[in-house]
């Protein structure tokens, strides 16, 4: 049972723990929302409902169906000349070794082999004592302290709890504590025997749910990634999969024995301070890239001619993509890229040891293999839509969304307000879409066309259009948040996709962070605030069909993919702290770190990804 987007995604529970400012329910352990944020929510609100089960479950399905699409093309091999068991001829960006012929004028396709050394550095720990089944009495794994990671074994099946004791289940749990900044680590099983097949939790001190994986790169194996907070202490359990849950505070409260066996554990933090397989090649402005990784290497980092890492992930998070991009997916670490700049660039394999196999693949946007001549289009429907909600992955089906119009009251505005609100809606989406990205001018071949509901007809339906449905409330979509797109989509190959905006918890009375009410003031002009506000947040989903993922939001760099743990930010509400005045600021989309609450590292280039999501179709 694949759960690693279980972990991050039905995560999305209690994401406004981190990007909302609310707080998760601690009732039963197993029935605790886990709190690593999906990357799919904007403003989440209102959560303890969803079947987040449902959701993992639907996501896997387009990730199966994504898979079966991709193409057969012949890939180019490439053996890494480092012998294997050495280090030292490729561990360094100046020492890549160069891919010659890899591109998207020549082989799109490379089937990359490698080894990277195991590192002498990682200790390796005795395993712990029995009884460790419980958080209180759990390994110290000494993680960060002063080590990067850290190598141990044990066995499920040999304490009180197995086969041999009351048979509840036996649990091993490992102590790892944040510094004072955040830390993202990877969890890896391996079974010497193959008779266990693992399981891998992480538990808070408070025994709230974190994340979950079952099965990792199609063994029963276990693999996991997670940033955590600043100053905090968790606690990594191991079991047998299927996911046998205990209370994880009390020893003796499994559901049962499930399958035992030795394991061996290995716990990193960061890159390799070993072995490093870095690896050249030339890319075109505009060229997608995409690679995953399996086998012995747990992360990937796409760096650009600059030296700077600007897309790092130890992580598969490929059941986000469109069902007919053709990226690769389905290993330990899966990247996505668009090249601002025609140069040489870099990917490295950066943490694991052993035998490696990287896809490595580039593409042309999918508007340019679109037929010659055609432009994309962005149409905003404020005129109320029936949506197929099962496409955002929730289990829903066909719910049927309120116009904006039935959300003008809840800002004190009449009926004959609404053009020109929609107007400042369309006007903002213009500018961030378009107009900024013509003058920044990096694909001198863009296109777009934004059509809306009040001075067009509804293309809907029609091949190369997507489509924002600005209205409804978190009822009847059943999807708790503010803004949801169907998909990330590095390249814009999903060119028929539809994404939310709902009006309700920004119409709330004020009061609330997430009502646009809170920000207004007798000084405001409303109908500017509303319509820019309401306008960034259907850009931001936009960026996301258009292949952006979130940025940080916590540092001063503040952009279009925010996640929305400030509203203010998204709403563009000015130092002054009212909304619809002179000194609220323009934002757009630019360059800013990856959320690292979601677990990817590097600098985002969001300009870039809308940039070349539209170009004017060659096929």
């Amino acid at each position: 049972m694949e759960k690693r987007s279980l972990g991050v995604l039905a995560a999305g529970v209690a994401a406004a723990l981190l990007l909302g400012g609310q707080t998760a329910a601690t009732a039963e352990p197993q029935a605790v929302p886990m709190i690593q944020p999906d990357p799919l929510l904007m403003f989440p609100a209102h959560q303890a409902g969803t079947d987040w089960t449902a959701v993992t479950s639907a996501r896997e399905t387009k990730a199966r169906e994504r898979r079966q699409r991709v193409g057969t093309q012949a890939a180019l091999p490439y053996r890494e000349k480092e012998p294997a068991g050495t280090t030292g001829a490729n561990d360094t960006l100046a020492t890549a070794e160069h891919i010659a012929g890899f591109g998207t004028r020549a082989h799109s396709k490379v089937a990359l082999t490698g080894d990277i050394r195991p590192d002498d550095s990682i200790p390796t720990l005795p395993p712990f004592p029995e009884t460790d089944d419980a958080i209180g009495l759990a390994g110290d794994t000494g993680i960060p302290g002063t080590r990067h990671g850290v190598r141990t074994s044990g066995v499920i099946g040999d304490g009180p709890h197995g086969s041999a004791g009351d048979g509840t289940g036996d649990f091993d749990y490992y102590r790892i504590q944040s510094g004072a900044t955040s830390l993202t680590f990877t969890a890896r099983t391996a079974t010497p025997t193959g008779g266990l097949d693992t399981v891998l939790a992480l538990w808070d001190a408070d025994g709230n749910l974190w994340d979950l994986n079952g099965d990792s790169g199609g063994t029963t194996d276990s693999a996991l990634t997670v940033t955590i907070q600043a100053d905090r202490t968790f606690y990594l359990m191991v079991g047998s999969d299927p996911a046998l849950l205990p209370d994880p505070k009390t020893p003796g409260t499994g559901p049962g024995v499930g399958t035992e066996g030795p394991y061996d554990l290995l716990i990193t933090s960061g890159r390799s301070a070993g072995d490093l397989d870095y690896y050249s090649f030339d890319l075109r402005a505009g060229d997608v890239l995409g690679a995953s990784v399996a086998g012995g290497g747990t992360r990937l980092a796409v760096h650009d001619p600059a030296g700077r890492e600007v897309f790092g992930s130890a992580q598969d998070l490929t059941s986000l993509f469109a069902v007919d991009s053709p990226m690769p997916g389905g290993g330990n670490a899966v990247v996505d890229f668009v090249a601002p700049a025609a140069g040489r660039y870099r990917l490295g394999v950066e943490a694991g040891e052993g035998p490696y196999d990287v896809k490595l693949e580039a593409f042309r946007p999918g508007t340019e293999t679109a037929p010659r001549g055609s432009v994309h289009t962005i149409f905003l429907d404020f005129d109320g839509a029936r949506v197929n909600t099962s496409i955002f992955g929730n289990g829903g089906g066909l719910r049927d969304l309120s116009p904006l119009a039935d959300f003008l009251p809840g800002w004190g505005l009449a009926a004959r307000d609404e053009r020109a609100l929609i107007t400042s809606v369309v006007a903002t989406v213009r500018e961030n879409l378009e107009r900024d990205m013509v003058a920044k001018g990096l694909n001198p071949r863009f296109a777009l066309r934004v059509l809306n509901s009040r001075d067009h007809a509804d293309p809907w339906g029609q091949p190369n259009v997507s489509r924002v449905v600005v209205g409804g409330t978190i009822a009847e979509s059943g999807i708790p948040t503010v803004g949801i797109a169907q998909s990330i989509d590095a390249g814009n190959f999903g060119r028929e996709e539809t994404a939310l905006v709902l009006l309700d918890e920004i119409s709330a009375p004020a009061g609330s962070r997430l009502s646009l009410n809170t920000y207004v003031g007798p000084q405001s002009d409303k109908i500017a605030f509303i319509g820019r506000a309401v306008g960034n947040i259907t850009s931001h989903e936009a960026g996301h069909m258009s292949g952006s993922w979130h940025t940080s939001g916590p540092n001063d760099v503040h952009g279009i993919m925010d996640p929305g743990g400030n509203p203010a930010v998204m709403f563009a509400v000015g130092p002054d702290g009212v909304g619809g005045t002179a000194d609220d600021p323009d934002l757009d989309f630019t360059e800013d770190e990856l959320s690292p609450a979601e677990g990817f590292t590097g600098i985002e280039d969001t300009v870039a990804r809308t940039a070349w999501a539209f170009v004017r179709g060659t096929g």
